[in-house]
């Protein structure tokens, strides 16, 4: 049975972290799970945290597992929601769609679930069901993407932090970390031509020579960074981080706006309390989009029957799927007959007409169909269900005879 266990997305960022699973030791957590829960995808980003499972384990045996694993504390389990299947594959669909995103209509969770089964399948922690699913969820949230065109409205945290930067006169940045959201930031920040753009990393030598040799920009080493914070207008801090990164007593005495897009948090509570520095975290871009959200969420609404399709589709795959054991009982049986009459071939086939032996054993292999069929009827007439039998019966004989 599909199921999901998410952070609720009303809770505030203090709540989130508590359920954040850092990066390093995500593959870790998902092999223990899925030893014991089966097929598991697990959907951490900086908004969202989220478990979804194929298993025969259900409601609080299957929860209690999943805190226990990932180290949860359980006595914030009245955040977390927990739904099972119809409705487990409609959220999926609707978050590749960037219905449950922070931002409404976000792209960048869409590379997100992306990366998230690409580290499933390279594990082999996800098949079957699960893996049609999030197969589905994909190709869901691309067509999406391409008919909404929702990305025509400023939609991403990235983008609404350098439009907001922007407004505020920000001309001399520092970008922390360089993972995707921090090349999204870049991205947008160049074409604005500010006057410097410090980009702070742990690793120089991991750094493609196409980005440090544009002009405008400075790479630097993670632990200088403090170095350079009397040079700026604006810090974005975007780190993978799993402690805060930022104090209070590193930020000097002046006027500064800096925008944490981490969860956990890279920069301490206190920080805010210095005097002309601005703090805003990913909650307080979210709601700086209010007026673009209202647009999308008009133009998404639109385009919902896309989700509509693509559940329909893997119901219909899933129906299917539940009679794969009976196929493949139906297959085996059938090439069992055949063999028997391919080895009779072999050892008759020189001792006989080859064509008459062909003949016999095509005959042959048609009537042990045909006299279960006839067995069968003759069953259901006895209990009253000859009318359904004929049905199925002049289904799977009598239509092909008529066709050919």
């Amino acid at each position: 049975m599909i199921q999901l266990i998410g952070i609720k997305g009303e809770c505030s960022i203090e709540i989130r972290q508590k359920f954040s699973i850092v990066s390093s030791q995500l593959q870790e957590k998902l092999k223990k799970l899925n030893k014991i829960i089966g097929s598991v995808v697990i959907l951490s980003t900086c908004n969202r945290t989220e478990i979804y499972v194929d298993s025969e384990l259900q409601d609080n045996e299957l929860i209690n597992i999943i805190f226990d694993v990932l180290e949860w504390d359980k006595n914030l389990s009245p955040y977390i929601f927990y739904v099972k299947n119809i409705n487990s594959i409609k959220h999926l669909m609707e978050v590749s769609c960037g219905f449950h995103s922070k931002i409404l209509g976000e792209d960048q969770i869409l590379g997100q679930i992306k990366d998230a089964y690409g580290i499933a399948l390279k594990l082999r922690t996800v098949k079957g069901a699960l893996h049609r699913l999030f197969e589905n969820a994909i190709a869901c949230g691309k067509e999406f993407k391409n008919n909404c065109e929702i990305y025509k409205i400023p939609v991403s945290s990235p983008s609404i932090t350098v439009r907001e930067a922007l407004n505020r006169g920000a001309k001399r940045y520092m970008v922390i970390g360089f993972g995707e959201i921090g090349k999204l930031i870049f991205k947008y920040l160049r074409p604005t031509k500010p006057s410097i753009i410090y980009v702070a990393v742990r690793n120089l030598n991991k750094i493609d020579d196409v980005y440090k040799n544009q002009s405008g920009v400075k790479f630097i080493n993670f632990n200088d960074r403090q170095n350079y914070y009397n040079d700026l207008d604006c810090i974005i801090s975007c780190t993978s981080a799993a402690y805060t990164i930022i104090s209070k007593k590193d930020i000097p005495l002046k006027k500064l706006l800096i925008f944490d897009l981490a969860i956990p948090r890279d920069v301490d509570r206190d920080v805010s309390d210095v005097n002309g520095v601005e703090v805003y975290d990913i909650d307080d871009i979210s709601s700086i989009d209010e007026e673009n959200k209202i647009k999308r969420k008009e133009k998404m609404e639109k385009y919902r029957y896309i989700i509509q399709k693509y559940m329909k589709e893997f119901l219909k795959w899933q129906r299917f799927n539940e009679l794969s054991p009976e196929i493949q009982k139906i297959k085996r049986y059938g090439n069992k007959i055949c063999e028997k009459r391919i080895d009779t071939f072999k050892n008759k086939k020189y001792t006989k007409d080859n064509e008459q032996l062909a003949s016999i054993m095509i005959q042959s292999t048609a009537k042990v169909y045909i006299s279960r069929a006839i067995k069968l009827l003759k069953e259901e007439k006895i209990n009253g269900r000859e009318n359904e039998c004929i049905r199925f019966i002049n289904s799977i004989f009598c239509d092909e005879v008529n066709e050919n």
